[in-house]
């Protein structure tokens, strides 16, 4: 689909399609479009405001986008910290403004001479527990306005490195090219991170270790927690849909399951949960840590769960009792 095309719906000016269950929706973002272009189309084919999305990727980026839908908007929160897998292209030889191929080049130095080993071995040196300074034209805000507005803003912008985990940083392929004259080397990557990983960067500290700089010329996102291309679904696939039946989506059960841990209720638990009270959970050495999502016997999401102090109290309650 073009970028143009999420300027307008023809579908608009015909009957209003049925609101869209509550639930995530798998989207495959197109390159060319921003994650809040993608919201505003899902907004329409979804017939309601209430859509939001778990974890911006830029536009020249594409692949997997959760969105949610209605109640399951309260869900993102635990969407956007799940890890993420990645397929990407690094240029060495070439840096950018922007770490990426929207920004201006900086710099051109040949990378003809780097070594598979040596490669290799940079990459492995970014892998594992690292400290990483995001790109200056991220979405992070600095005294309260995005870092990327700083920037265009003619800001010098200097972020602080932060903890994150590069779980798998692998070179798929390696291929030479020449970019304006000066030989480059083109490397195919997939990537498995934590959240608030930028690939980036790493393709930035990669051209940087080897002494030849570096930018992403590709991005696509392949999987977000228990989310991947597989039931992501085109914009274009979202807008055949028939204008009297509603966008499929997927139930808040089901996409509680695909990111958090699940603690199945008896019934008098589900029912505490839903007026908002806690209910016995002993600590025991196997006890999964963090959110919970606590499934009613019938299968309906009552509640995210928290564990403190051997209860198990509600953070967020999607069924609450009527």
């Amino acid at each position: 689909m073009s970028a143009p095309a999420r300027r307008g719906d023809a579908r608009q000016a015909g009957p209003r399609r049925p609101t869209a269950a509550d639930g995530l929706l798998v989207v495959d973002k197109p390159a060319g479009w921003t994650s809040h272009d993608v919201v505003a189309r899902v907004r329409r084919l979804a017939s309601t405001r209430k859509v939001g999305h778990a974890g911006t990727l830029d536009p020249m980026a594409t692949g997997v986008l959760v969105l949610g839908i209605g109640r399951a908007t309260r869900l993102l929160t635990y969407v956007t910290g799940a890890d993420k897998d990645y397929a990407a292209t690094v240029r060495l030889g070439v840096a950018t403004t922007t770490d990426d191929a929207e920004g201006e080049v900086v710099a051109r130095v040949d990378a003809s001479a780097v070594a598979r080993a040596e490669l290799l071995a940079r990459v492995a040196a970014l892998t594992g527990d690292i400290r990483q300074v995001p790109s200056a034209v991220s979405a992070i805000k600095v005294d309260g306005q995005r870092a990327y507005a700083r920037v265009r803003a003619g800001e010098d912008v200097e972020l602080a490195a932060r903890p994150v985990r590069v779980a798998r940083f692998e070179v798929v392929a390696a291929r030479p090219d020449v970019d304006d004259g000066v030989p480059v080397l083109d490397v195919d990557v997939e990537v498995t991170c934590s959240s608030g990983t930028y690939v980036r960067a790493l393709a930035r500290d990669l051209g940087d270790a080897l002494d030849v700089g570096g930018h992403l010329t590709a991005l696509r996102r392949t999987r977000v927690g228990g989310f991947g291309l597989g039931q992501a679904r085109t914009l274009d696939e979202l807008g055949a849909t028939p204008d009297d039946v509603a966008v499929t989506v997927v139930p808040l059960a089901e996409a509680a399951r695909g990111v958090l841990p699940v603690r199945e209720l008896t019934e008098p638990e589900a029912r505490a949960l839903s007026y908002g009270q806690g209910v016995d959970a002993p600590d025991a050495p196997d006890a999964p840590g963090g959110p919970l999502a606590a499934i009613a016997p019938d299968g309906t999401l009552v509640a995210v769960v928290e564990r403190r102090g051997g209860r198990l109290r509600p953070a967020v309650v999607f069924a609450p009792a009527s």
